[in-house]
Order: structure tokens, then C-alpha cells, then sequence
């Protein structure tokens, strides 16, 4: 109840959504208006409308301009005023500010638990972590939906076309056994059903589990699919606004973190191939011997706090790729004046304009899959029982080994003695014998 009188009272005066767009950094294009268009195509301003008749009609062409017309487009910072006539723009404000107040319950929530350590309290952190992914799965479905409504398009094509091949990729992946990829589904379904199974007993009712192996598997390559449907478009849009920052980037550092920031979530499904990370790292081939690097618990929370770092990371990055995307207007002005024909002053001022009203629909596309990750990462965190804090490797096999070497040295000093006596009584027989 607190954090929802925070985010009714405190949000819309203190905005995270709104400081990445209008602190000052982003500056998008104007479109030219129609008399600076005409000054340019070296015209004059139109005769009125009773001046151009023809016929007894009225002339209604709209004014056509060459397209390699000398325009410069004049930018102008990013403000509050301006986001008002943004699409999607309390879409996006509800799903990031949601997002950050959702996080803040989960730090509290974590130090409480951490501090007080309840056992029969409910996390009341994962309720809101479930929230936030369906909101944020639910602006990615609302904005998969435009793609269908264009008819001559082939936005819709596309996703269909991808949905299924996200639903053979998820298939094919669920296949393959724990050996390989540590998903954890075998174990998370048989808790799933034993669970369910003691709920129904609890109910007077008899059951053999809620649903098969098959049908649990069937249901998840459906959710993959969809999901893959939602996340297309995204990143198509990503892989474009990546080429462009690195353009824009004239900095080595920037343009790693770039590249980086890009490669990440194939690092990311990295950690859980076991032959190439876990397997590889905990037990690492020096020689002939294999010497843990770190415990289980160690890498679990070492990959937890990767995935935290490269959210991170692209947070980072907003800014560089909505910039890039802004560049998009003057991208297409550049191109224009390489074609020849010409161009009404309405399409070009279209074609500027556009970019700039669909900001916020690109930050959704942006901000969305890294919500997802984030908070997907926390409920793993919370329902796996994992650790933030990494320790030492614990030593127990050395206090063992420090008792147990005295004894072993009197024993190996005892039997050291025996052979000693016995070889000295041997020679006394052996000089008896001569």
C-alpha cells in the first residue's frame, strides 16, 4: 500500500521514464514547414485559392518540391511538452515507472528477509515481479497487434513466420537432456505435480498429476513461440539502432560496450549450456587432475549477478540507440536528395515527423525485453533459493587433514621403526648362521 501511494503521489512529479527522454541528451528532428520548403524550391508563396481556378474549379494539387532539395533539418532537445503528442508515451511511463517502483519492494523485501528471515510469511516481492511481467508482456502483445492490422504490409507475415520457427526452435531445445542445458525442468515439473497431487489429496480428490510430461512441454513451446512472436520486431529494431550508434559512436569504449551490449543475451544463454560454462569452469582441465574453481552455490550467484550487470549495461545504452533512431530522420532526408523526381511537402513532412511521434513506441521495443529479463531474473533468484553474496570457498576437508597428520606421520614413523628392527634382527641371524 505504501509503494502505491508512492507511485500515485511521488511518480508523477519524480519520473525515470521521463528522465530518459527529457533530460536534455536526446534532440530529435522538425520537420520544415511549408513556406520554408517553398523559400528553398526557390518559389514564391501561393496565390490564393480564387486565383487558381480553372475551369470553374478550384485547384487543389499539393506542392510538389525536387527531392534533391539543399534541406538541413534544424533538431531541437527533447521536453515534456513535446512527449504529450508521443505515441504510446503513458504506456511507457506506466511500464517503466511500475518497473522501478516493483524493483525498490523487492530490495526492501529482500533486506527483510535477509534481516528477520520469516519462514511463514508470504514473498510479497514475487507477486510484484509477476505483475510486472504481465504488463510488460501485455504492451508487447498490444504493439504486435498493429503489425496484423496492415493489411499491405508484411509485418504480419513476418511474425507468423517467426512464431513458428520460435515453436520448432523450443521443441527441438526441449529435447535435448539436463546434461546439456540446465533448465531445470525436470525437477521443476516433478515438484509442480507433487505439489498438485497433495493439493488435490487435500481436496478428497484422486489424481494421477494436473497434466503429462508431454502436455507441460507442449505448453511451454506455445509460450516460447508467442513470446518469439512479440520479441521480432524488437529485435529487428535493436539490430538496426546497433548499427546505427555504432556510427554515431567515435569512441573505442563506447562502441565495445556497444558490442557488448548487443552480444548479451547470447552470453546470457550461455551460463546455462553446462559443457561450455558450469562444466568447464567449476572442474577446468589443468593436467591430469580437475581443480574445482568455485562451489555450485558460487556460480549459481556469479550468473545471477552477470545477468544483473548486463540489464545494466543496456540501461546504459538507451540513450545511444534512441539517439540513432532519432538520426533516422535525417538519414532518410540524405537519402532522398540522392533520387530524382520530386516529392510533396506534405509526404516530406510526413516522412520527418514520423520518426520522431513513434520515439516512444521504439522505447517500449527497447525497455520491455530488458524489464522482462530483469524481473525473470529476480523471481529465478527468489524461487530458486539463491544467494546474492558470493563467499570464499569453504575449507572443510582442511581442519580434517591438519588432525589427521600427526597421526599419519607417527604411523608412517612406526612402521618406519618396525622395518628397521626387523632388518637389524635379520642380520644378527644371518652373522649367527656364519
Amino acid at each position: 500500500m505504501v509503494m502505491a501511494s508512492v507511485i500515485q503521489k511521488i511518480i508523477p512529479h519524480y519520473s525515470l521514464a521521463r528522465w530518459l527522454l527529457c533530460s536534455g541528451s536526446l534532440r530529435w528532428y522538425q520537420h520544415p514547414t511549408e513556406e520554408e520548403l517553398r523559400i528553398l524550391a526557390g518559389k514564391q508563396k501561393g496565390k490564393s485559392k480564387k486565383d487558381r481556378k480553372y475551369n470553374g474549379h478550384i485547384e487543389n494539387k499539393p506542392l510538389t518540391i525536387p527531392k534533391d532539395i539543399d534541406l538541413h533539418l534544424e533538431t531541437k532537445s527533447v521536453t515534456e511538452v513535446d512527449t504529450l503528442a508521443l505515441h504510446y508515451f503513458p504506456e511507457y511511463q506506466w511500464l517503466v515507472d511500475f518497473t522501478v517502483a516493483a524493483t525498490v519492494v523487492y530490495l526492501v523485501t529482500e533486506a527483510y528477509y535477509s534481516l528477520m528471515k520469516p519462514s511463514q510469511e508470504m514473498n510479497i516481492s514475487i507477486v510484484w515481479c509477476l505483475l510486472v511481467l504481465a504488463f510488460a508482456v501485455k504492451i508487447l502483445f498490444s504493439l504486435t497487434t498493429h503489425y496484423f492490422k496492415v493489411e499491405d504490409g508484411g509485418e504480419r507475415s513476418v511474425c507468423v513466420t517467426f512464431g513458428f520457427f520460435f515453436f520448432v526452435k523450443a521443441m527441438a531445445i526441449l529435447i535435448v537432456t539436463e546434461n546439456y542445458l540446465e533448465f531445470g525442468l525436470e525437477t521443476g515439473f516433478s515438484n509442480f505435480s507433487e505439489s498438485a497431487m497433495q493439493f488435490l489429496e487435500k481436496q478428497g480428490l484422486e489424481s494421477q498429476g494436473p497434466v503429462s510430461k508431454l502436455t507441460f512441454k507442449l505448453f511451454l513451446a506455445v509460450l516460447c513461440s508467442l513470446i518469439g512472436a512479440f520479441l521480432t520486431f524488437p529485435g529487428l529494431r535493436l539490430a538496426q539502432m546497433h548499427l546505427d550508434a555504432l556510427n554515431l559512436a567515435s569512441e573505442k569504449i563506447t562502441q565495445t560496450l556497444l558490442h557488448i551490449n548487443f552480444l548479451a543475451p547470447f552470453l546470457m544463454v550461455l551460463l546455462w549450456v553446462k559443457p561450455i560454462t558450469k562444466d568447464y569452469i567449476m572442474t577446468p582441465p589443468l593436467g591430469k587432475e580437475s581443480v574445482p574453481l568455485m562451489s555450485e552455490a558460487t556460480f549459481d550467484t556469479l550468473r545471477l549477478w552477470i545477468i544483473i550487470l548486463l540489464c545494466a549495461l543496456r540501461m546504459a545504452m538507451m540513450r545511444n540507440h534512441l539517439q540513432a533512431y532519432l538520426n533516422l530522420a535525417q538519414k532518410c532526408v540524405d537519402q532522398m536528395k540522392k533520387e530524382a523526381g520530386r516529392i510533396s511537402t506534405v509526404d516530406l513532412q510526413k516522412m520527418v515527423a514520423r520518426v520522431f511521434y513513434y520515439l516512444c513506441v521504439i522505447a517500449l521495443q527497447y525497455v520491455a525485453p530488458l524489464v522482462m529479463l530483469l524481473h525473470t531474473t529476480l523471481l529465478l533468484k527468489t524461487l530458486g533459493n539463491y544467494s546474492w553474496c558470493i563467499y570464499p570457498e569453504s575449507s572443510s576437508d582442511s581442519p580434517m587433514e591438519n588432525n589427521l597428520l600427526p597421526n599419519s606421520v607417527y604411523f608412517e614413523s612406526s612402521s618406519a621403526d618396525e622395518k628397521m628392527k626387523g632388518f637389524r634382527n635379520w642380520m644378527k641371524s644371518f652373522e649367527s648362521e656364519q
